[in-house]
């Protein structure tokens, strides 16, 4: 007679019969489901994207239930490349699985070895430098995708030159360097030569925001939330009113926009 699984056991096995269900799933589509059957590596590229600022937008919403059923998604989508993988026999699930746990283990030292990282920014410089000993990014900022957004791709850089340890040594150094590229945009005529100023700019302020300890990709996107909410009230309440924006002058958009603000909008 077989010992009962205790809490934690029952626990884990139910999470595993739940990700065995979701393989079992992922076979019969596709072998089954005509539009499964066509996809590729390719095909589903675009949609991981999409799923992915999805699960995005339901973080920023702080909305649980989207977060699990957005995750769902993107679980998803794994179990797919790696099922039309296998199909190819390159890898399999087990493969993905084994290659990532050996990941972990190696770019931990500090709870799988003998090193020491008590804090966090060590923990992320030894990241960096194993990276570099493994030999998968020939320098530095070889592992920072170019296809990434230029916001998100600027933090990356900035990480990962903080890694290797080229980083300003406190904030205030960094505050400056933003008023020097303020300076420096201002006092710049030339159109070409001014965009590269603010380029400049932008990426000081994402600095600086790293300092902060403040995700700048996260604040613009709130802001950008903030705004459409605040427009959107204006717009409604012109509406309303029978008014457009091109009926008032810029100190009168101002009062809807003030009201706007003053309800928590």
């Amino acid at each position: 007679m077989k010992k009962p699984l205790s809490a934690p056991d029952q626990k884990r096995a139910e999470k595993l019969n739940a990700f065995d269900r979701l393989l079992t799933i992922m076979d019969e589509l596709r072998e089954n489901c005509p539009w499964d059957k066509k996809q590729t590596l390719q095909s589903l590229r675009h949609l991981t994207i999409e799923e992915t600022y999805e699960l995005s937008d339901a973080i920023l919403n702080e909305n649980i239930e989207e977060i699990k059923k957005e995750l769902g998604d993107l679980m998803l989508h794994m179990v797919f490349y790696t099922r039309i993988a296998s199909e190819q026999r390159a890898f399999d699930i087990a493969d993905v699985m084994h290659s990532i746990c050996e990941k972990l283990i190696h770019r931990h030292p500090h709870i799988y070895g003998d090193a020491i990282a008590e804090d966090v920014k060590t923990v992320k410089e030894n990241w960096e430098k194993i990276k570099l000993k493994e030999g998968k990014n020939k320098t530095v900022l070889g592992g920072v995708p170019k296809s990434l957004p230029a916001l998100v791709k600027a933090i990356r850089i900035q990480e990962k030159a903080r890694g290797v340890g080229f980083d300003w040594d406190n904030k205030s150094q960094v505050w400056a360097k933003v008023l020097e590229e303020l300076d420096e945009f201002h006092s710049e005529q030339n159109p070409e030569l001014k965009a590269a100023e603010f380029g400049d700019v932008l990426f000081a302020l994402i600095n600086y925001a790293r300092f902060e300890e403040i995700n700048p990709e996260q604040a613009l996107e709130k802001t950008n939330i903030k705004f459409t909410r605040r427009f959107n009230y204006m717009e409604d309440q012109l509406n309303n009113e029978g008014k457009k924006f091109a009926d008032l002058n810029l100190q009168e958009l101002e009062a809807y926009w003030n009201k706007a603000k003053s309800m928590g909008l």
